[in-house]
């Protein structure tokens, strides 16, 4: 039986923004932050038009026209929809995880992801870099853009790539009759030439980005969660074939001779970075590398082993304990010692829609409120090569938006109270 029109009806509306974009809209801001001057400004007026900011200015300017939209929000603090850097959108933190891979199908994955995007954007992340997952975050990603569900802008790496054994390798804590050998297809990769079909198996698949694994890490099935796992000339090769190809490498790191790796190699960020020291800092300051530092990935794994031993399998929990707690410590280090830093999360590792708390942290390990948000807005951009379309609210660039209670420069805490959320002029969250 086919549905009935009305049905269909139903269906499609329940997937439209709360308002479609007018002719003009007219967004009439209590207080406004430039993130660029660290100012925050009092009653401005955001002149949005076909997805994009037209203009901002003092005042409440009224209307145009009658087909003219105006929506009030001078109660509220506004700022530039906020980026995540660091999110995986297929799953979410559970005692159970380990055993949905052998559970759950590529569809199961897919509309559970799209519940997690939809929470992500009305969080006011109104784009991520999703950094590895089956590959049905490339078919998210294209829904999204299609206007098919709600979510936010997505940059994805599709698969994660590394060695086999390694952070990456999909047949971690298999029984031996199922390992099998995966390969470049299923991200895993052996050598310099293999490391390069890798990276061009993603780019085929659509990825917007490489993500590649220097080092162990902590939620795979593996015992070491901080050793090299990829040679300098591996990492080397992934680097220049992404390169080529126009995408930008985001490197998972916990140790420091990975991390030293990847850094001489070429990659764009580093994520997590742990157990960096003094070296690290100056080759990323030399390089021009940024760290996305993923604090609350850390305090949250190492919170699930410490309250329940059987959380993760327990190869995992002993890594969580270690490496977990270390990160904030990090991450005010490398703040300290002038490292580009953009905000991600790592969301999945918690759960989603909470990813805010991470200004918190940043903010509790030194960073001052404006330069976290700065993180999350011009800095993020930047590290994604999209400084003309986002991380700040100026003309011509794509009309995302978020309004909140409170002041955040003066309490980070305002950025979990997202009252309202636009995106490229479409509004999405209205309170």
């Amino acid at each position: 039986m086919r549905p009935t029109a009305t049905l269909l009806t139903l269906l499609t509306a329940a997937l439209l923004p709360l308002t479609a974009a007018a002719q003009k809209t007219y967004l009439h801001c209590g207080r406004l932050l430039d993130v660029r001057a660290g100012r925050l400004l009092t009653e401005q007026t955001v002149v949005v038009e076909n997805g994009r900011v037209l203009a901002v200015q003092a005042g409440y300017a009224a209307a145009g026209s009658g087909a003219d939209k105006v929506i009030d929000l001078k109660n509220r603090t506004v700022l530039p929809g906020l980026i995540d850097c660091h999110v995986h959108l297929e799953g979410e933190t559970s005692p159970n995880g380990f055993l949905e891979e052998f559970t759950l199908n590529p569809a199961d994955v897919a509309y559970r992801a799209e519940a997690y995007a939809r929470t992500t954007l009305r969080a006011g992340f109104t784009t991520v870099r999703d950094l590895g997952g089956s590959g049905v975050n490339v078919a998210l990603r294209n829904a999204i853009n299609r206007g098919l569900v709600v979510g936010p802008r997505v940059f994805t790496a599709g698969k994660a790539i590394s060695g086999t054994g390694g952070h990456m390798d999909p047949t971690n804590g298999y029984r031996l009759d199922m390992m099998g050998v995966p390969g470049p297809a299923e991200g895993v990769a052996n050598g310099p030439a293999e490391a390069r079909q890798a990276v061009r198996e993603q780019y085929k698949r659509g990825a917007d980005l490489i993500k590649i694994a220097a080092t162990g890490g902590v939620l795979s099935v593996a015992k070491d969660g901080s050793a090299p796992q990829m040679t300098e000339e591996e990492i080397r090769a992934a680097v220049e074939t992404a390169h080529d190809l126009g995408l930008r490498v985001a490197c998972h790191a916990h140790g420091a001779e990975g991390m030293k790796r990847a850094v001489r190699a070429g990659v764009n960020s580093i994520e997590h970075g742990t157990l960096m020291d003094d070296e690290v800092f100056k080759l990323m300051k030399k390089y021009g590398t940024w760290y996305v530092p993923t604090i609350i990935a850390g305090k949250s794994v190492a919170d699930s082993a410490a309250k329940n031993p059987n959380y993760y399998p327990p190869l995992v929990t002993p890594k969580a304990l270690a490496i977990g707690p270390r990160l904030q410590g990090t991450f005010g280090r490398a703040y300290k010692a002038g490292v580009k830093i953009a905000f991600g999360t790592d969301a999945s590792v918690y759960r989603h829609g909470v990813n805010a708390k991470e200004f918190q942290y940043m903010v509790e390990a030194g960073m001052p409120p404006l330069e976290a948000l700065r993180a999350a807005t011009l800095n993020a951009a930047e590290l994604l090569g999209q400084t003309d379309n986002l991380g700040a609210l100026e003309p011509g660039k794509l009309a995302d938006v978020v309004a909140v209670d409170g002041d955040p420069l003066q309490d980070v805490g305002a950025l979990l109270r997202v009252r309202f959320v636009m995106k490229q002029g479409a509004v999405y969250r209205q309170e």
